[in-house]
């Protein structure tokens, strides 16, 4: 079994998509410390005539060491609103129509944490591409690991107490710290998951810019060329 273990994000970029699709089990590692600045609670769409911009969900206030299981949205704050009016701007892509409907659809209740929200958009996401693997959140799995001393130990000791693991897919980021004798040493074979060049017309006359959330990719494309897309990649 081919296992892909990542922090929650929300609404990522393709490439988080195509290492769900591609593994057999996707796990949602929310037992770590919250990062600010990263991609949980914020992702990049086009600004309406050049660049880009973040869309974001608010949190409240919580320690440096809060856990991201633990960290709460801010309801106070008409975010649903503000994240809908920065998406007008895509009112001409031909897929503008689907898209707002699938977030509407996903946003359409009230989140108590980050971590659900995500869950949540990536679960409807995956569903409406038609991608099967099933989706599950860390704290919710009641497994017992071994202490980690290392960061690269959370996957390799989640790995290690799920049955028939055979495979652990990450995206070429971890390759920078990843002790793969660690996993060999365990018959878990890693797997480096690159994304190839991934370009599309986005309605602009020129430039073209990369490595935005999925609605951005999901305005310009039919599901079945999101599917292929998600497809081209190559194993480092």
């Amino acid at each position: 079994m081919k296992t892909g273990i990542m922090q929650p994000y929300f609404f990522p970029y393709i490439g988080y998509f195509s290492l769900i699709k591609n593994v057999d089990l996707f796990i949602l590692l929310d037992e770590v410390q919250f990062i600010r600045h990263g991609w949980i609670e914020r992702n990049r769409i086009l600004k309406p005539r050049e660049g880009w911009q973040y869309i974001s969900i608010p949190l409240k206030k919580h320690s440096q060491k809060t856990l991201i299981k633990d960290i709460e949205i801010n309801n106070t704050s008409e975010w649903r609103q503000k994240i809908f009016g920065q998406l007008t701007h895509y009112a001409k892509a031909p897929f503008y129509r689907e898209t707002v409907q699938l977030l509407t659809e996903i946003l359409d209740q009230d989140f108590l944490t980050i971590t659900q929200l995500d869950q949540r958009s990536l679960e409807m996401v995956c569903q409406y591409l038609n991608i099967k693997t099933p989706i599950q959140i860390f704290s919710q799995m009641n497994l017992e690991i071994e202490k980690v001393t290392a960061p690269d130990e959370w996957a390799l000791n989640i790995c290690k107490v799920l049955p028939n693991v055979t495979e652990y897919w990450n995206p070429p980021g971890g390759k920078a710290f990843f002790d793969t004798k660690k996993y060999s040493e365990n018959q878990i074979n890693i797997q480096f998951i690159q994304m190839n060049e991934i370009v599309y017309q986005q309605g602009r006359r020129t430039g073209f810019e990369p490595g935005l959330s999925i609605i951005d990719v999901l305005m310009y494309n039919p599901k079945e060329k999101v599917l292929d897309f998600l497809d081209q990649y190559s194993i480092l």
